[in-house]
């Protein structure tokens, strides 16, 4: 009896994987491509400088139906590009002791249940980032072309997304995130609908994690792939190693000095 669960554990843990990595793969396959059509967007758009008829300040165009929709999609897919690899650790714990106390139940609805909750509040989360993006845009304080806002505002960002590295909300919705068990041990809900409690309450505490993470793409530039694969690995490694709350002290005083040191640079010191 015992091998035959094991056996089952296994083949659930190789579907479970399989899946998680197709999800993340077409999510990093939508944000490359749709970064590089961005990038040649721009440089096409980009017109020879006239200095006697080039204004001073940007040109803002206000935003269409179209484009809210668009920017919420691309911080949606973003959002599971970056965070589905930081979540699989605590996937594959539940459905293991899912399948461990319900062997007759089948792991992947409950699964994808527990993926949806979690995703789910990173998608709220993508809403709030595109309308913070839309107030940017709309103020004249967002590039165009990188999506990234100001270095006065980009500094104010750094220091405040440094600073927050070290708050008890912080260390708290961490730990939750660095102990599977003891999450599952604490929150634990049968059923499907149950999944979807534990995923939504697993999403808020990875949010109270990383949401100032996520703003510094404004900083950046919400595009730019290099810094969008960089954060989502620090996520990772702050998540699932033992030296996570380190290094998250050590990045909180990077992004401080990072900030002060724009600072210093826009007002010339």
């Amino acid at each position: 009896m015992d091998n035959a669960i094991e056996r089952i554990l296994r083949r659930d843990r190789a579907i479970l994987i399989a899946g998680l990595i197709a999800i993340t793969l077409l999510a990093w396959a939508y944000v490359i491509n749709l970064s590089f059509q961005m990038t040649n967007t721009a440089m096409d758009a980009s017109p020879s400088m006239d200095m006697s008829s080039t204004p001073m300040m940007p040109n803002i165009q206000a935003w269409r139906v179209e484009d809210f929709l668009f920017n919420l999609t691309m911080w949606a897919v973003m959002m599971v590009a970056m965070m589905t690899p930081s979540a699989t650790p605590m996937i594959l714990t539940f459905a293991g002791l899912n399948r461990r106390r319900n062997p007759n139940e089948s792991a992947g609805n409950t699964a994808i249940s527990f993926l949806a909750g979690y995703l789910a509040i990173w998608f709220s989360f993508s809403v709030i980032a595109t309308l913070t993006q839309w107030g940017f845009h709309s103020v004249g304080l967002l590039s165009p072309e990188l999506i990234s806002v100001t270095p006065l505002i980009g500094a104010i960002l750094l220091i405040l997304a440094g600073i927050y590295q070290f708050t008890p909300l912080k260390y708290a919705c961490l730990s939750n995130c660095r102990a599977p068990v003891s999450f599952l041990a604490t929150e634990w809900r049968d059923g499907t609908s149950g999944a979807l409690i534990m995923g939504l309450r697993h999403g808020l505490y990875c949010l109270g994690c990383c949401w100032t993470l996520m703003l510094l793409l404004f900083v950046t530039g919400v595009m730019n792939l290099l810094w969008v694969a960089v954060i989502a690995g620090y996520v990772l490694i702050e998540k699932a190693t033992p030296v996570g709350q380190r290094i998250s002290c050590i990045i909180g005083l990077l992004m401080i000095g990072w900030g002060a040191w724009l600072l210093f640079q826009g007002f010339g010191i």
